[in-house]
Protein backbone atom coordinates (compact mmCIF):
# COMPACT_ATOMS: atom_id res chain seq x y z
CA UNK A 1 0.00 0.00 0.00
CA UNK A 2 1.71 3.20 -1.09
CA UNK A 3 1.29 6.38 0.95
CA UNK A 4 -1.25 7.78 -1.51
CA UNK A 5 -3.70 6.30 -4.04
CA UNK A 6 -2.27 6.14 -7.60
CA UNK A 7 -3.18 8.54 -10.42
CA UNK A 8 -6.53 7.68 -12.01
CA UNK A 9 -7.88 7.79 -15.54
CA UNK A 10 -11.62 7.95 -14.92
CA UNK A 11 -14.34 8.22 -12.31
CA UNK A 12 -14.68 4.50 -11.62
CA UNK A 13 -10.96 4.06 -11.09
CA UNK A 14 -10.97 7.12 -8.82
CA UNK A 15 -13.70 5.59 -6.63
CA UNK A 16 -12.16 2.12 -6.49
CA UNK A 17 -8.60 3.31 -5.82
CA UNK A 18 -9.60 5.63 -2.99
CA UNK A 19 -11.85 2.95 -1.52
CA UNK A 20 -9.03 0.37 -1.75
CA UNK A 21 -6.63 2.79 -0.07
CA UNK A 22 -8.95 3.15 2.92
CA UNK A 23 -9.66 -0.58 3.00
CA UNK A 24 -5.94 -1.25 3.29
CA UNK A 25 -5.45 1.21 6.16
CA UNK A 26 -6.87 -1.35 8.59
CA UNK A 27 -4.11 -3.86 7.80
CA UNK A 28 -1.40 -1.31 8.54
CA UNK A 29 -3.01 -0.05 11.74
CA UNK A 30 -3.32 -3.64 13.02
CA UNK A 31 0.25 -4.56 12.06
CA UNK A 32 2.18 -6.20 14.89
CA UNK A 33 -0.69 -6.34 17.38
CA UNK A 34 -1.50 -9.32 19.54
CA UNK A 35 -5.09 -10.52 19.86
CA UNK A 36 -5.20 -9.00 23.33
CA UNK A 37 -4.04 -5.61 22.04
CA UNK A 38 -6.49 -5.72 19.14
CA UNK A 39 -9.28 -6.44 21.61
CA UNK A 40 -8.27 -3.68 24.04
CA UNK A 41 -10.06 -0.34 24.46
CA UNK A 42 -7.28 1.99 25.68
CA UNK A 43 -8.95 5.29 24.82
CA UNK A 44 -12.11 6.96 26.09
CA UNK A 45 -13.97 5.16 23.28
CA UNK A 46 -15.48 1.70 23.76
CA UNK A 47 -14.12 0.76 20.33
CA UNK A 48 -11.14 -1.50 19.72
CA UNK A 49 -9.10 -2.04 16.59
CA UNK A 50 -10.54 -5.55 16.30
CA UNK A 51 -14.06 -4.17 16.64
CA UNK A 52 -13.40 -1.55 13.98
CA UNK A 53 -12.08 -4.22 11.62
CA UNK A 54 -15.29 -6.22 12.18
CA UNK A 55 -17.38 -3.11 11.52
CA UNK A 56 -15.42 -2.24 8.36
CA UNK A 57 -16.19 -5.75 7.13
CA UNK A 58 -19.86 -5.66 8.08
CA UNK A 59 -20.63 -2.20 6.73
CA UNK A 60 -19.05 -3.09 3.40
CA UNK A 61 -21.00 -6.35 3.25
CA UNK A 62 -24.28 -4.51 3.75
CA UNK A 63 -23.62 -1.84 1.13
CA UNK A 64 -22.12 -4.28 -1.39
CA UNK A 65 -25.35 -6.29 -1.13
CA UNK A 66 -27.27 -3.11 -1.93
CA UNK A 67 -25.07 -2.48 -4.97
CA UNK A 68 -25.48 -6.02 -6.29
CA UNK A 69 -29.26 -6.03 -5.71
CA UNK A 70 -29.91 -2.58 -7.19
CA UNK A 71 -32.26 -1.31 -8.46
CA UNK A 72 -34.15 -3.68 -6.12
CA UNK A 73 -33.73 -4.04 -2.39
CA UNK A 74 -31.55 -6.91 -1.11
CA UNK A 75 -33.54 -9.98 0.00
CA UNK A 76 -35.18 -9.29 3.39
CA UNK A 77 -33.56 -10.65 6.52
CA UNK A 78 -36.04 -13.21 7.93
CA UNK A 79 -34.61 -13.09 11.45
CA UNK A 80 -36.36 -11.27 14.34
CA UNK A 81 -35.31 -7.61 14.61
CA UNK A 82 -33.83 -8.28 18.07
CA UNK A 83 -31.46 -10.83 16.57
CA UNK A 84 -30.48 -8.44 13.80
CA UNK A 85 -29.78 -5.65 16.30
CA UNK A 86 -27.68 -7.99 18.44
CA UNK A 87 -25.60 -8.88 15.41
CA UNK A 88 -25.15 -5.19 14.60
CA UNK A 89 -23.97 -4.45 18.15
CA UNK A 90 -21.66 -7.47 18.12
CA UNK A 91 -20.14 -6.17 14.88
CA UNK A 92 -18.35 -3.46 16.88
CA UNK A 93 -16.76 -5.76 19.49
CA UNK A 94 -13.89 -8.25 19.19
CA UNK A 95 -14.98 -11.21 21.32
CA UNK A 96 -12.67 -13.38 23.40
CA UNK A 97 -12.89 -16.32 20.99
CA UNK A 98 -12.03 -14.19 17.94
CA UNK A 99 -8.52 -13.74 16.56
CA UNK A 100 -7.07 -10.74 14.77
CA UNK A 101 -5.84 -12.99 11.95
CA UNK A 102 -9.35 -14.33 11.30
CA UNK A 103 -10.87 -10.84 11.41
CA UNK A 104 -8.31 -9.56 8.90
CA UNK A 105 -8.94 -12.56 6.62
CA UNK A 106 -12.67 -11.77 6.65
CA UNK A 107 -11.95 -8.11 5.90
CA UNK A 108 -9.61 -9.04 3.05
CA UNK A 109 -12.29 -11.22 1.45
CA UNK A 110 -14.98 -8.56 1.84
CA UNK A 111 -12.71 -5.85 0.48
CA UNK A 112 -12.30 -7.87 -2.72
CA UNK A 113 -16.06 -8.49 -2.99
CA UNK A 114 -16.88 -4.80 -2.48
CA UNK A 115 -14.41 -3.71 -5.16
CA UNK A 116 -15.74 -6.38 -7.54
CA UNK A 117 -19.31 -5.16 -7.07
CA UNK A 118 -18.26 -1.57 -7.64
CA UNK A 119 -16.26 -2.38 -10.77
CA UNK A 120 -19.16 -4.30 -12.34
CA UNK A 121 -22.06 -1.96 -11.49
CA UNK A 122 -23.35 0.96 -13.51
CA UNK A 123 -22.54 3.99 -11.34
CA UNK A 124 -25.91 5.54 -12.18
CA UNK A 125 -27.97 2.53 -11.06
CA UNK A 126 -30.49 3.64 -8.40
CA UNK A 127 -30.01 2.06 -4.98
CA UNK A 128 -33.34 2.20 -3.09
CA UNK A 129 -33.48 3.89 0.31
CA UNK A 130 -35.18 1.84 3.06
CA UNK A 131 -37.52 4.29 4.78
CA UNK A 132 -37.87 2.14 7.89
CA UNK A 133 -34.29 2.85 9.00
CA UNK A 134 -34.38 5.83 11.40
CA UNK A 135 -31.11 7.42 10.24
CA UNK A 136 -31.91 7.21 6.51
CA UNK A 137 -33.71 10.12 4.82
CA UNK A 138 -37.47 9.98 4.41
CA UNK A 139 -37.55 12.40 1.46
CA UNK A 140 -35.12 10.47 -0.78
CA UNK A 141 -36.24 7.34 -2.63
CA UNK A 142 -32.89 6.20 -3.97
CA UNK A 143 -29.18 6.85 -3.99
CA UNK A 144 -26.89 5.86 -6.87
CA UNK A 145 -24.07 3.31 -6.89
CA UNK A 146 -21.78 6.34 -7.21
CA UNK A 147 -23.19 7.76 -3.95
CA UNK A 148 -22.74 4.39 -2.20
CA UNK A 149 -19.08 4.27 -3.26
CA UNK A 150 -18.48 7.75 -1.87
CA UNK A 151 -20.31 6.84 1.33
CA UNK A 152 -18.11 3.76 1.82
CA UNK A 153 -14.99 5.89 1.31
CA UNK A 154 -16.30 8.32 3.93
CA UNK A 155 -17.25 5.52 6.33
CA UNK A 156 -13.90 3.72 6.12
CA UNK A 157 -11.94 6.97 6.33
CA UNK A 158 -13.72 7.91 9.55
CA UNK A 159 -13.11 4.52 11.14
CA UNK A 160 -9.49 4.31 9.98
CA UNK A 161 -8.98 7.59 11.83
CA UNK A 162 -10.60 6.08 14.91
CA UNK A 163 -8.24 3.13 14.60
CA UNK A 164 -5.20 5.43 14.30
CA UNK A 165 -6.00 7.04 17.64
CA UNK A 166 -6.65 3.71 19.35
CA UNK A 167 -3.38 2.26 18.00
CA UNK A 168 -1.41 5.26 19.22
CA UNK A 169 -3.05 4.82 22.62
CA UNK A 170 -1.90 1.18 22.71
CA UNK A 171 1.80 1.59 21.91
CA UNK A 172 2.30 5.11 20.48
CA UNK A 173 2.67 3.72 16.95
CA UNK A 174 1.61 6.12 14.19
CA UNK A 175 0.29 5.45 10.72
CA UNK A 176 3.27 6.20 8.49
CA UNK A 177 5.72 4.10 10.52
CA UNK A 178 3.15 1.27 10.54
CA UNK A 179 2.65 1.57 6.77
CA UNK A 180 6.43 1.59 6.32
CA UNK A 181 6.73 -1.61 8.35
CA UNK A 182 3.73 -3.35 6.79
CA UNK A 183 4.88 -2.54 3.24
CA UNK A 184 8.61 -2.70 3.99
CA UNK A 185 9.32 0.79 2.69
CA UNK A 186 12.98 1.83 2.57
CA UNK A 187 13.92 3.71 5.72
CA UNK A 188 15.07 7.33 5.58
CA UNK A 189 16.39 9.85 8.06
CA UNK A 190 12.83 11.05 8.73
CA UNK A 191 10.81 7.83 8.37
CA UNK A 192 11.56 4.61 10.22
CA UNK A 193 9.62 1.38 10.17
CA UNK A 194 7.63 0.56 13.29
CA UNK A 195 9.27 -1.97 15.56
CA UNK A 196 7.90 -3.56 18.73
CA UNK A 197 8.94 -1.79 21.91
CA UNK A 198 11.35 -3.94 23.82
CA UNK A 199 10.40 -4.58 27.45
CA UNK A 200 12.52 -2.69 29.97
Amino acid sequence: MPGLPPPVADERQNLTEFLAFNQNAFFAVAYGLTDEQARSTPSVSALSIGGLIKHATGVQRSWAQRIVSAPEFPPPDPRPVEEQMQEYQDEHVMREHETLEALLDALRAQNAETLRALREADLDTPVPVPHDVPWFPKDVDHWSVRWVALHLIEELTRHAGHADIIRESIDRATMYELMAAYEEWPETDFLRRWRPTQPA
